[in-house]
């Protein structure tokens, strides 16, 4: 980056790396990002000698005197090598704080990148159950409170407290929160020792590369899943429903509001724990979230987006905060959990829950506000305390949830300000061994507070993106009816190519038989690729199981190779039994596995469906055939196949569209069994072989029904591959049966 100044220049940003109070010369031009330390102070001292003479002799004019001070802040802002670094872990003083800023595990790694020396105070991982040992052993030195604070950089959690700020080195570099918008008088302490600090609240959350920073999120997500164990410490019953020798115990009814990270945090913790969840926020992007989650998302009449900056809710209209007190109203007298995290960065937190709403709920139900520390959304809430209404409520306002879980939340913030530490610099110098405050990077210059004692926050506005070129006009298509002439001709040479050489398989055809099979296989993969083709992304298992279920029509072979009478007489016969139970299995859990994921996507205002009346065509197929049986009509059994066939077909066929896919399986269904009936009829064997065929696929349905219902949701699509491999044990077996 190279700047050429002039003299009596005002104070400039002067590129995006780093601010300079005035320029150089154009004789004494410079790369700045290329000075190290050691040669820019080598150019400070040397800087005298090529003064002016005018200057040397009367004394240094304004120029040179502007010239020596960009000179002394490139020394001070050059890159510094992890070697000359050392890097200070002090003791959180702050009252309760359990956390640390580092882990034995980060300490090891910061002195592999390089770092000179990593002092940690005594007993500051104590509370994290982080021994001074440890510490020792991944190579830190052990030191007392001051000498933590003598470092070149100091890395914080809590931001400190004045007396803390003292202490800090000259010129010092403190990693830490600060919050500068409610901390000034720290701010300004730190102005007076020229401090350079780098908020880690300030990172900026939006930026996809800082989300590996993002300590705000890592300790949101620990308050979320913290503020559900308070709450359950504190709720008098179970979360989950059970049913007892004692009696039915209702499941808690829980109440997130807020769906950021603590919010989704909360909505797992309590699903997992069997409690029924509803989420409210007024952001959209959030309804898909908890829903698949498991919870339900509760909505007001007016459609008001509350999508904010930064990730964060906007302020929302009168109108709209009327609606959500109403629907908070009658939801308090209904749920026995609410665990609110609704902030607005920079203002106080919105009273969501009051007093009133509280006393309306049932006695023993508890409030956790996650809000508490910027005021609170609920009406009894006292920080750090928990308090017990009159009518016998629990309300707990905790602001030091991420404390509670020391040892995850230390680990966690360790692994962000490690990973923001060793970015800065590396991240636009490309040198993994030097550290650097660099304007260049967006994350840096987000979080940059102070910058030698002056003023960096907040960061300056992101440039609008440039203006996108307008797209080319389109070329306007002649008038008149469009000549199809092209398409036509690739579409007629395409068909005669495919026409051509299905005649020449034909030619070299060896017998009859094996043309039968081309066309039973060719007319069979048109069909099966015309009713597949464009289903919903979110049907493919549901598909796959239900022509799982299809292809169970594998026990038709089995089937008519059974003998033997009621046990298999030989090796071949009990092959055609094993083929019949496996195909079974296949048919009664791949029809119930299809039906559990349908369930899983239905909506509460999806349509009332009334599959049960399919089975009306299904009874009147089989009384048919049944009929035509007993007259003696042979065909019926073929035309009884036909119709199974095309009720395969047509369910398939209708597992592409989500509001026809119940219905596709209840055809599947009745052309399986149509088909099963038909064979099982047709077999003309003695009464012990109908018997054994029989008990064979009442027990492989039975058996693949109860374990496609019992198995876990999350695990269906791996049984529909399991229940997919015994389709072709039943083939390879009746084959060598046969």
């Amino acid at each position: 980056m190279q700047q050429t100044l002039r003299p009596g220049c005002p104070q400039t940003v002067l590129g995006r790396r780093h601010v300079l109070p005035c320029t150089l010369p154009k004789t004494q031009t410079r790369t700045v990002a290329s000075l190290a330390r050691p040669a820019a102070r080598a150019l400070s001292r040397k800087a005298a000698a090529h003064l002016p003479i005018a200057s040397r002799r009367f004394g240094p004019s304004t120029v040179s005197r502007r010239a020596l001070q960009v000179v002394n802040y490139v020394a001070e802002h050059a890159p510094v090598a992890y070697s000359d670094l050392v890097l200070g872990v002090p003791k959180e003083t702050f009252q309760g704080e359990k956390r640390v800023a580092i882990t034995p595990t980060v300490v090891k790694t910061l002195l592999k990148a390089g770092f000179k020396e990593i002092r940690v105070e005594k007993g500051a991982g104590e509370a994290s159950e982080f021994t001074d040992d440890e510490y020792a052993a991944a190579g830190a030195t052990i030191v007392d409170h001051a000498a933590s604070f003598k470092s070149d950089i100091v890395l914080k959690i809590r931001p400190p407290s004045l007396e803390e700020a003292d202490m800090l080195k000259e010129r010092a570099k403190l990693v830490s929160y600060i919050y500068p918008s409610r901390n000034q008088e720290l701010v300004d302490k730190l102005k007076a020792k020229k401090a350079t600090v780098v908020g880690m609240d300030c990172i900026p959350r939006t930026l996809s590369r800082a989300q590996t920073f993002d300590s705000l999120s890592s300790m949101a997500n620990i308050a979320g899943y913290r503020a559900v164990i308070e709450a359950a410490h504190h709720f008098g019953r179970f979360f989950t429903g059970q049913i007892t020798a004692a009696g039915k115990v209702p499941p808690a009814k829980v109440l997130v509001i807020g769906g950021g990270v603590a919010g989704l945090a909360a909505i797992g913790c309590a699903k997992s724990m069997g409690a029924i969840v509803r989420v409210f926020d007024t952001r959209e992007a959030v309804r898909e979230q908890a829903k698949s989650m498991g919870a339900e998302f509760l909505t007001v009449d007016i459609e008001e987006s509350g999508e904010g900056q930064g990730g964060y809710a906007k302020e929302m209209s009168k109108e709209f905060i009327e609606a959500e007190m109403k629907l908070f109203a009658e939801q308090c007298k209904e749920v026995d959990i609410i665990i609110s995290t609704a902030l607005i960065p920079g203002k106080k937190a919105p009273l969501l829950i009051l007093p009133e709403f509280v006393d309306s709920m049932k006695p023993g139900s508890v409030l956790v506000d996650l809000a508490a520390e910027a005021g609170g959304n609920i009406g009894y809430t006292q920080p750090n305390e928990v308090v017990k209404t009159p009518k016998g409520q629990v309300v707990i306002g905790y602001t030091d949830l991420p404390s509670r879980l020391p040892t995850q939340s230390s680990t966690l913030y360790s692994n962000n300000i490690s990973k923001f530490l060793l970015s800065m610099g590396p991240f636009t110098t490309g040198k993994k061994d030097e550290f650097v405050i660099d304007y260049d990077d967006d994350a840096v210059r987000g979080a940059l507070v102070l910058d030698e004692g002056e003023m960096r926050w907040p960061a300056p506005a992101a440039p609008a993106p440039a203006a996108q070129p307008a797209p080319p006009k389109a070329k306007e298509e002649a008038k008149g009816p469009k000549d199809l002439y092209a398409s036509t001709l690739q579409g007629a040479l395409t068909t005669t190519g495919a026409a051509a050489a299905t005649l020449a398989i034909g030619a070299v055809s060896p017998n009859p038989v094996f043309s039968s099979m081309l066309t039973k296989f060719g007319l069979a993969s048109i069909c099966g690729y015309q009713t597949v083709w464009g289903v919903t992304p979110a049907l493919h298992s549901p598909l796959m199981s239900v022509t799982n279920a299809i292809s169970g029509l594998t026990a038709v072979g089995g089937m008519v190779l059974a003998g033997g009478g009621v046990i298999p007489g030989n090796a071949a016969q009990g092959l055609a039994a094993l083929a019949v139970v496996a195909s079974a299995v296949n048919i009664g859990g791949g029809f119930t596995i299809t039906q559990r994921m349908l369930d899983m996507f239905k909506r509460p205002d999806d349509p009332i469906e009334h599959n049960n009346l399919y089975a009306i065509p299904g009874a009147a197929l089989l009384a048919g055939w049944a009929v035509g049986r007993y007259m003696g009509i042979d065909e019926v059994t073929s035309a009884t196949y036909l119709v199974s066939s095309a009720l395969c077909i047509a369910a398939i066929a209708c597992l592409s569209k989500q509001e026809s896919a119940r219905t596709g399986n209840a055809l599947g269904l009745i052309g399986v069994s149509g088909g099963v009936v038909a064979t099982l009829g047709g077999l003309n064997t003695d009464p012990g072989t109908y018997a054994q065929v029989i008990a064979s696929l009442a027990a492989g349905g039975l058996v693949g029904n109860q374990i496609a219902s019992r198995i876990n949701i999350t695990d269906l699509p791996q049984m529909v591959a399991a229940y997919h491999s015994l389709v072709g044990l039943a083939a390879a077996v009746t084959s060598i049966a046969n």
